[in-house]
């Protein structure tokens, strides 16, 4: 960065807080904008930003000077005020993944995650092995990372640290995965979701092709074809440099062993799901590709506390539980739900698609994944998607979903509003239940989950 300070517009986005944050913890002078501020929305998120000395503007154009940079996020149209005003001054612009790039590839060693699902989450642990091995990494995650939520830090979803040694979740959506050149690359798995599967296949197959060492799962057939010669495989199911063997799943977590070379170590990990012990094992083989010794790496994951919105328990009340969850694809959503219907009692669901664009691309796969995921007795309930504006086709909607669901065997219910679907849960919500909330794209989710708790105390 050469300019003498970085405007951020969207600030409050997933990507964008951590980002800034680092920005701003390595002594740069960060200010930033966010549609959320202006609507009044996320007032503690932007009381965090603010006391880490990032100044705030409405998302008005006032914000930007001579001598800034602009970074905005995927989600700031070019249209919008800031961008114009950019524009007018002849800032730089620079989108998020550019700047991200940037510091990750100038890093002497760096890891980089990508894959459809499980990104944020390997990379809570990579960060969480390094931290307790004494490495000092800095990490951006999109998630929130609960080992180093702090009263000063609630919205730890970025570590700083040495700035030499990088750990980052990359993103293949807007395929801006092709500008990293990280030491290690992590690819957790491959399947449908922002594009289609050829283009997927490419753009990880060269995401992988630029590092210096691959690290690939070997249980999923699409990371296993893109393997190149020379990678550091995981598997459960198989052979592989970095094997899990004598897996055992329960409502709480998981334990298996771990073997590479000559040293095997025993895992105990606090998250529950096969998903998460095979992001354990991405993990694992990430960590040994920088040299950290495998009881050391086994031992620390045994205190990783996990992501919020990652199968996340927001509360209980009147025995019935309330898990709050980021899984919006068909295979974040299959993962959830297998782990979720393995415990006893019913599932509520509550499922908020990320977009119309998103149920016109895998609308058919999310119906299947829904009908074929719960069982006889639980309940689906589809609110309306996210929606920020624009001119997307929105023939697709959460009524041709319900629909797309009941034709293949399975049940659902929509219910547009937010008020109504928590009348509809409180109604059918008894003891025993699990109430689960998906969704991507909207912080507001957690919220509501959070309310959800309190309404059913209240209920008695």
């Amino acid at each position: 960065m050469t300019s003498s300070s970085t405007f951020f517009c969207g600030v409050g986005g997933s990507g964008m807080l951590p980002l800034a944050c680092i920005v701003r913890a390595r002594g740069g002078a960060v200010v930033g904008s966010d549609r959320a501020l202006d609507a009044g929305r996320l007032s503690a998120k932007f009381d965090f930003l603010r006391a880490q000395g990032i100044a705030l503007f409405p998302q008005d154009g006032s914000g930007l000077r001579p001598g800034m940079t602009l970074v905005t996020s995927a989600a700031v149209e070019e249209s919008i005020p800031d961008v114009a005003r950019a524009r007018e001054l002849g800032l730089p612009h620079l989108t998020r993944p550019q700047l991200l790039a940037e510091l990750l590839n100038a890093a002497a060693a760096s890891v980089a995650v990508g894959g459809t699902s499980g990104k944020s989450t390997v990379t809570g642990m990579i960060g969480w092995i390094l931290h307790r091995a004494g490495r000092n990494p800095t990490v951006m995650n999109g998630a929130v990372m609960k080992n180093f939520v702090s009263p000063e830090t609630p919205f730890a979803s970025a570590l700083v640290g040495d700035p030499d040694l990088f750990v980052s979740e990359v993103d293949e959506s807007d395929g801006s995965i092709a500008l990293y050149r990280p030491t290690v690359a992590v690819l957790n798995n491959v399947s449908l979701d922002h594009k289609e599967m050829d283009e997927l296949r490419a753009l990880f197959g060269g995401f992988l092709a630029a590092a210096t060492i691959a690290v690939v799962n070997l249980d999923d057939e699409e990371s296993r074809m893109l393997a190149p010669a020379g990678a550091t495989g995981f598997a459960f199911d198989g052979a592989a440099a970095v094997r899990g063997s004598g897996l055992a799943l329960g409502d709480e977590g998981s334990r298996f062993t771990v073997t590479t070379g000559s040293e095997t170590a025993d895992v105990l990990l606090p998250l529950p799901g096969r998903h998460n012990a095979g992001n354990a094992l991405a993990a694992l083989a990430a960590a040994q590709a920088l040299g950290v010794p495998l009881d050391a790496a086994a031992q620390a994951l045994g205190s990783f506390q996990g992501l919020k919105r990652r199968l996340e328990t927001v509360g209980s009340a009147n025995g019935i539980t309330v898990i709050d969850d980021f899984a919006h694809n068909p295979d974040k959503i299959a993962a959830t739900l297998a782990t979720l219907t393995a415990r006893s009692g019913r599932l509520l669901v509550m499922f908020q698609p990320h977009g119309y664009g998103p149920l016109a691309k895998m609308g058919d796969e999310l119906a299947a994944t829904f009908a074929g995921g719960l069982r006889e007795g639980d309940t689906l309930i589809l609110s309306d998607p996210v929606y920020q504006g624009g001119t997307v086709d929105r023939s697709r909607g959460s009524e041709w979903l319900v629909d797309a669901v009941r034709s293949q065997g399975g049940g659902a219910e929509h219910v547009p509003e937010r008020p109504a679907i928590a009348a509809r849960l409180l109604e059918l919500a008894r003891p025993g239940d699990t109430i689960a909330i998906l969704g991507a794209r909207d912080d507001t989710l957690s919220e509501f989950a959070a309310e959800l708790i309190g309404n059913l105390a209240a209920r008695g």
